[in-house]
């Protein structure tokens, strides 16, 4: 299979920017509860903010439509991006697994970086080590490739069911746990006082020494939610759509994503309210009523991206010189040293090394 040629290179790279832009906002959205601190105070606090009015409503609008939909397109768009390593490379007659781990190596080191130096809640070291699993799927035919991702896209249901049948003594992320709560008794860090700590510390070295100490939180939550399942399975979802070239073919394609927009919408909407209702009110695992948030997500969080995906495809097929849909081109063509940027931004406003407004509104 050959590169397309260049008039649709770069027609291609368009469409991919675009979704690109608008994944970083949707991933700005999603992050802003947790950034900004907000999320880490309890009712009582929430109750006391000028928000706090409209606080439900929007959480409860944030949980259908953002939560999880922007950071799965995203990743879809890492495994796009590596299917378009390797066809250059085979246009190339170069080692693309060669070029695909040199960058993943970079993307890593960055990643370790933006966790211990900048914002705790990175995902690119995530990419980078689940990435690298990648080049084990490159031969794998089309439509195993599909059944592969479907199950571990689904896998958390039951990773889920076995926490909850062992009562919890099955619980893969109990050892950072452990290690994250020796490491905040060192910094006087408790769940009480997370945000204020955040706030009251304002030298470089306090944010250092929280990040280090906050590290096993974050893979203790990434292993809780079933984090490398999802993206692993979204790598590979974006692998597919590489192969089939089907952003380079967006015309011929036409109808399938109409197909896409319309059942992800519908499918992806209701189960996605279903999802939001079990967020705010039903307990988590392991009790076996957090079973629902789990199905819930698994079974709305992808139709409903998929829905956005198309849609935004479709609307550049109308209207390819949209000027709107461009101003998500630029950041989307810079996308890495926007992410970083954002985390830069959210701690320079929301933490004591910056500003200090954290906790202040919802």
């Amino acid at each position: 299979m050959s590169l397309p040629i260049p008039s649709q290179q770069h027609e291609r790279s368009r469409i991919l920017d675009i979704l690109r832009g608008i994944a970083l906002l949707g991933i700005i959205l999603a992050n802003y509860p947790v950034i900004s601190l907000w999320v880490f105070q309890g009712p009582p606090v929430w109750e006391t903010m000028p928000t706090a009015k409209i606080d439900m409503p929007l959480g409860f609008f944030h949980f259908v439509f953002i939560d999880g939909k922007f950071y799965t397109l995203f990743s879809l768009l890492f495994g796009i991006g590596f299917s378009i390593i390797l066809l250059k490379a085979q246009d190339r007659n170069t080692n693309g697994l060669a070029i695909f781990y040199r960058r993943l190596f970079i993307l890593l080191l960055i990643g370790l970086f933006h966790s211990l130096f900048i914002w705790i809640g990175d995902i690119l070291l995530l990419y980078a080590l689940v990435g690298m699993l990648l080049p084990l799927f490159r031969t794998v035919k089309d439509k195993n490739l599909l059944m592969i991702a479907a199950a571990l896209i689904l896998c958390p249901i039951l990773v889920d069911s076995i926490r909850v049948l062992s009562n919890d003594h099955i619980h893969f992320a109990a050892p950072l746990t452990r290690i994250q709560a020796d490491m905040e008794k060192g910094i006087n860090v408790t769940d009480d006082n997370f945000a204020t700590w955040l706030i009251r510390h304002n030298t470089y070295r306090d944010l250092f020494e929280f990040n280090t100490a906050e590290f096993f939180m974050r893979w203790s939550m990434l292993l809780d939610t079933n984090r490398i399942f999802k993206v692993l399975g979204i790598f590979i979802l974006g692998l597919y759509v590489g192969k089939k070239l089907i952003y380079v073919k967006l015309e011929e394609n036409k109808v399938i994503l109409k197909k896409i927009r319309l059942w992800g919408f519908l499918i992806g909407i209701p189960l996605s309210i279903g999802y939001a209702f079990a967020e705010l009110m039903a307990p988590h695992i392991p009790d076996p009523k957090g079973l629902l948030n789990t199905v819930a997500y698994a079974f709305s969080v992808l139709p409903l991206s998929l829905a956005y995906t198309s849609t935004i495809s479709l609307w550049y097929l109308k209207n390819k010189d949209s000027k709107f849909l461009g101003i998500f081109a630029a950041p989307g063509r810079m996308a890495l040293t926007n992410y970083l940027l954002q985390s830069i931004i959210g701690i320079s406003i929301f933490y004591g090394i910056g500003l200090g407004y954290g906790a202040k509104t919802g």
